[in-house]
């Protein structure tokens, strides 16, 4: 969240933030950027949400904040920490606290006393993406979805602003920022099965400022698996992989971009319940890389297709003792749970044992209700 600026927006001069040069940065760590920034973020790594809204009310308190940029700052963390935690009501009532976030009181140019010679908004973006979110969590989807648009608006007149003024590491922050509100909005969509507005999207990103990302057009051909166009999906898939013969590889490492290659093919065999090719392409995807837990939950799930409930629970048991702060998540936990029901008598005893392990080393917003015990 704090890995680019305090900020969204900056004159020229305070494009340091996103510098590929650190050199040419006024801000050589995270505690320059803002009062022990970097514990923060280390806390959220750890998935230790109730830490920080202790540091936060303890900043408070004893007033360490001194600019308003760090106010805003700590803000940010405190409600994703809320949100963590699924405070819902306390997230709106300290947002609503904010008002206008587009006020001048959050413009460098209404503090040049501190901020000398730097104009622009000092929101941080990840404040004005909870601000859209939170309606949902609160029934009001609509809501949700109309601010999701106007932050996807927000964002593209940034990357046109910044693109125009030849800031090129700044305009393709924005970028990201775009793709990761248009990647919201379609699992928004997604969830109501709104297919046809998902693919669009996708492809105006596409035809547009993305036509080399090659996990956007992985998304666009799992939606087009999931509306029957198994063809069109063929398609996408098929174009992914001559991308890597080009080296459009987008943000993506080498390992990663074949991974997502091989989970691709997989999709395709699962489709055509070819379980086995399926176990295949995943199992080569572990070997690159033992952490992807899609590869992983996925081969055990092809594995019980396969009527393999021994092999499907030890792969999921296994990442849990590998990789335990990455395969730890709720999907994973409900599917070997399940297993267990499938497979033991004493399931009850067994899951008691998973869920007492996972209150041990599970970051604060785990939902252990998914052991369903």
């Amino acid at each position: 969240m704090a890995t680019d600026s305090p900020s969204e927006d900056s004159t020229p001069a305070a494009d340091g933030f996103v510098a590929s040069d650190p050199l040419s940065s006024p801000f050589g760590s995270l505690n320059d950027l803002c009062y022990e920034l970097s514990s923060l973020q280390e806390l959220a790594t750890r998935g230790s949400w109730r830490s920080i809204l202790d540091k936060v009310s303890r900043a408070r308190k004893l007033s360490l904040l001194q600019k308003p940029h760090e106010h805003l700052c700590y803000f940010s963390y405190n409600v994703l920490a809320l949100i963590k935690l699924r405070r819902y009501g306390d997230v709106s009532e300290e947002l609503a606290s904010l008002e206008d976030l587009d006020h001048s009181i959050y413009q460098y140019e209404s503090h040049p006393d501190v901020y000398p010679g730097r104009s622009g908004s000092m929101i941080p973006f990840a404040l004005r993406w909870i601000h859209a979110e939170i309606p949902l969590k609160l029934g009001k989807r609509q809501e949700t979805l109309d601010r999701l648009y106007t932050l996807l608006d927000f964002a593209r007149t940034r990357v046109d602003e910044k693109g125009s003024r030849g800031l090129g590491v700044s305009a393709d922050v924005w970028k990201r920022r775009e793709v990761f509100v248009v990647n919201s909005i379609i699992g928004h969509h997604l969830s109501h099965k709104e297919f046809g507005v998902c693919v669009s999207l996708i492809r105006q990103l596409l035809s547009g400022r993305c036509r080399d990302d090659p996990a956007l057009v992985s998304k666009l051909g799992c939606i087009q698996l999931q509306i029957g166009d198994l063809e069109g999906a063929k398609a996408s898939f098929e174009l992914v992989e001559k991308m890597g013969k080009e080296e459009r590889l987008g943000s993506l490492s080498e390992i990663e971009f074949k991974n997502l290659v091989n989970r691709n093919k997989a999709l395709v065999y699962l489709v055509g319940k070819d379980y086995v090719s399926a176990v295949r392409e995943y199992e080569e995807c572990i070997e690159r890389d033992g952490s992807d837990v899609v590869a992983i939950n996925n081969k055990a799930l092809c594995l019980m297709y396969l009527r393999d409930l021994s092999d499907s629970i030890k792969v999921l048991e296994n990442a849990l003792e590998r990789v335990p702060t990455i395969a730890l998540n709720e999907t994973l936990v409900v599917n070997l749970c399940s297993m267990y029901e499938l497979a033991y008598v004493n399931h009850s005893d067994i899951k008691r044992t998973l869920s007492n392990w996972i209150a041990r080393v599970a970051p604060d917003d785990f939902d252990s209700s998914c052991t369903r015990i």
